[in-house]
C-alpha cells in the first residue's frame, strides 16, 4: 500500500515504497537506516551531492543533489518524502513533492506512523515536550522520573537520539520522552501523545516559519492528545486551545487550582492527578536548576509522568536527583561572590530572560544569530538586573541598539573580531573609540578570541558594580556564526572563565 498522509497510521507499509529522504545529515541517516530496514528503496537528496567525491552514507540506492526537484519527472514513482527538520516548508524539493502529490512528513511523523503500524513492536507510549524554552530540562526531567520509577524510558527527538533510533535500539523503551522542536512538529501533523506539553511560546525561528501564528501553531500540534499539559504563566501558551476529547492540564509558579499543578508554601504540588486532596511532591528549594524556569520545568515533567500512573514518591526522587546538563545554568568558575554561569544553551531571547530572571544582578554575555526573533522586551523587562552587557557575533548590534533605545544606563561593549584579526572593544560609553585589544597568532580561532576577551570584559564591568552576583553566558541567540554549536560556545565561556579564576587566586 502506498504511504499516504491520511491514512491510518495504523496501516503503513512502506515495503517496496519508493521515499526520497531530504536532508543527509544526522536525521537523514537514521530515516536512512530504519527505511532500510523496513525495506523500502531510499533517495537521498542533499546539496553537498553536488560534489561528485562526496560520500553518500551506506543503504541509499540513489544520492542526488538539491536540484533534483528541477528534474523533468523527479517525483514520478516516488511515494513519500521524508525531509529533515531543518529545511523549510518554503524548500524546492518540498514544494515541488507537494505539487505533484507526493505526501511529506518528518521523521518524527515517519516515526509516529511506524510505531503505531507496530513495524518495532507492541506502540510505545510518548510523551511530547515542546516550548521556546526548557524543553531539554523537561524532556530531561521526564527521563529522570520513568528511571526512579522503574520504567524503562528514554529522551529523544530533539535532544540528540532521534526518535527513529530510539524506537528500533535495544533494550525497549516503553515510553518515549520526545522533545519536539517547532520545525519537527510543523512536519508531523498526525502525531497523538499519550501526553504532550507546551512550556511556553515566544518570538524564535520566524524566520523559518514565517510568521508568529505559524510558530504558535506547530507549538500547539502537541496538544492534541490524551492529556494537554500548557504552562499557565506564559500568557500564550496558557491561551492555547484544547479540543476534546484531550483533558486539559496546566502548571504554574502559583497555588495551583483543581486540575492544575503549581507551588504551594514552598512545595511542588499535584492538584491534577489525584482522586482527593492535592499531593505534595517536593520542596521548591531541591529543584535544580533553581529558579522560575527550573521549578516550572519541574511542574511540567511531573504533570506528564503522574498522566501515565507514576507515582508520586517516584516523581519526588527523579526530581530530586536530576543534574541539569552542560550548558543549562551550570556555575563554571568564582571570583569571590561572583559567580559565572554558562547557559549557552539560552538560543532565544525568551530562554535568556529565564536565565536572568534566575540571577539578582548580572554582567550578561549575548549576541549571535537572533534568527529574526526581537530583543526589545528583553531589554525592557532585564534593564533593573543588567550591571553590564557584552555583545559578541554577528547580531551584537541589534542587542547594542535595543540597549540604548530602553536601559541607556547599562554600561554595553562590543568584543568582535577586525579584519587584521584583531579582537577589538567598542564601549558605547566612548562612541568615538574602538580598541584593539589582541592580535590572534597564526592559527588562532577568532571565535574562542572573542569569548575570552567578553569574559574579561565582563569580571571588568562586574568589578565596577559590587552588587554583581554573576557574569551569565545567556546569549539569546543561536551560535552558528561563530561556533559549530552552543555547546562549543559554552565550552569557551567556562574555559576563559577558569582562567580568570585561577589567576585570581594567585
Amino acid at each position: 500500500m502506498t504511504p499516504r498522509v491520511d491514512d491510518d497510521p495504523a496501516r503503513l507499509h512502506l515495503s517496496g515504497a519508493r521515499v526520497l529522504i531530504a536532508g543527509a545529515g544526522t536525521t537523514g541517516v537514521a530515516v536512512l537506516a530504519a527505511l532500510t530496514e523496513w525495506g523500502a528503496e531510499a533517495i537521498l537528496v542533499d546539496r553537498r551531492f553536488a560534489d561528485p567525491d562526496a560520500a553518500v552514507p551506506s543503504g541509499a540506492q540513489t544520492a542526488v543533489p538539491a536540484d533534483y526537484a528541477d528534474r523533468p519527472g523527479a517525483f514520478t514513482g516516488i511515494d513519500l518524502v521524508v525531509t529533515s527538520p531543518g529545511f523549510r516548508p518554503d524548500d524546492a524539493v518540498l514544494t515541488a513533492a507537494a505539487a505533484a502529490g507526493v505526501p511529506v512528513w518528518g521523521d518524527v511523523e515517519l516515526a509516529w506512523r511506524a510505531d503505531r503500524a507496530g513495524l518495532t513492536g507492541p506502540p510505545r507510549r510518548w510523551l511530547v515536550i515542546t516550548g521556546t524554552n526548557g524543553k531539554t530540562t523537561t524532556t530531561s526531567m521526564t527521563e529522570a522520573v520513568l528511571q526512579a520509577a522503574g520504567i524503562a524510558g528514554v529522551a529523544c527527538g530533539n535532544i540528540g537520539l532521534t526518535v527513529l533510533d530510539a524506537l528500533r535500539a535495544q533494550p525497549r523503551a516503553e515510553v518515549l520522552c520526545v522533545e519536539a522542536s517547532s520545525f519537527q512538529l510543523h512536519w508531523a501533523p498526525s502525531v497523538r501523545p499519550d501526553a504532550g506539553v507546551v512550556l511556553n511560546v515566544a518570538d524564535d525561528h520566524l524566520d523559518w516559519h514565517g510568521s508568529f501564528a505559524a510558530y504558535r501553531d506547530a507549538k500547539a500540534r502537541v496538544l492534541r492528545g490524551r492529556i494537554a499539559v500548557v504552562g499557565l504563566d506564559d500568557a500564550v501558551a496558557g491561551a492555547l486551545p484544547v479540543e476534546p476529547p484531550s483533558r486539559r492540564v496546566g502548571f504554574t509558579l502559583g497555588a495551583p487550582a483543581r486540575g492544575e499543578l503549581g507551588v504551594r508554601d514552598g512545595v511542588l504540588v499535584d492538584a491534577a492527578f489525584t482522586d482527593g486532596a492535592p499531593a505534595e511532591l517536593l520542596p521548591a528549594d531541591r529543584v535544580r536548576p533553581s529558579g522560575p524556569s527550573g521549578i516550572a520545568d519541574a511542574l511540567a515533567a511531573a504533570a506528564l509522568t503522574r498522566s501515565i500512573g507514576v507515582p508520586v514518591d517516584a516523581v519526588a526522587r527523579g526530581l530530586a536527583g536530576f543534574t541539569p546538563g552542560a550548558h543549562r545554568g551550570a556555575v563554571v568558575a568564582s571570583i569571590g561572590p561572583v559567580r559565572f554561569v554558562d547557559d549557552s544553551k539560552a538560543t532565544n531571547p525568551h530562554a535568556a530572560q529565564a536565565a536572568i530572571d534566575g540571577q539578582q544582578r548580572v554582567v550578561l554575555i549575548a549576541g549571535g544569530l537572533l534568527k529574526g526573533a526581537p530583543v526589545d522586551e528583553l531589554v525592557q523587562r532585564s534593564a533593573d538586573r543588567l550591571a553590564g552587557v557584552i555583545a559578541i557575533g554577528a547580531d551584537r548590534q541589534i542587542i547594542v541598539d535595543a540597549i540604548a533605545r530602553h536601559a541607556p544606563q547599562v554600561p554595553t561593549v562590543s568584543v568582535f573580531t577586525g579584519d587584521d584579526g584583531s579582537v577589538i572593544l567598542h564601549r558605547t560609553a566612548d562612541p568615538d573609540r574602538a580598541d584593539r585589544v589582541q592580535t590572534l597568532p597564526a592559527g588562532g580561532d577568532p571565535a574562542v578570541a572573542v569569548m575570552t576577551q567578553a569574559v574579561h570584559s565582563a569580571w571588568a564591568l562586574a568589578q565596577d558594580d559590587p552588587a554583581t552576583t554573576a557574569v551569565l553566558l545567556a546569549p539569546a541567540a543561536a551560535s552558528l556564526d561563530m561556533f559549530p554549536g552552543y555547546s562549543a560556545r559554552g565550552d569557551a565561556f567556562a574555559a576563559a572563565a577558569a582562567e580568570l579564576a585561577t589567576a585570581a587566586e594567585r
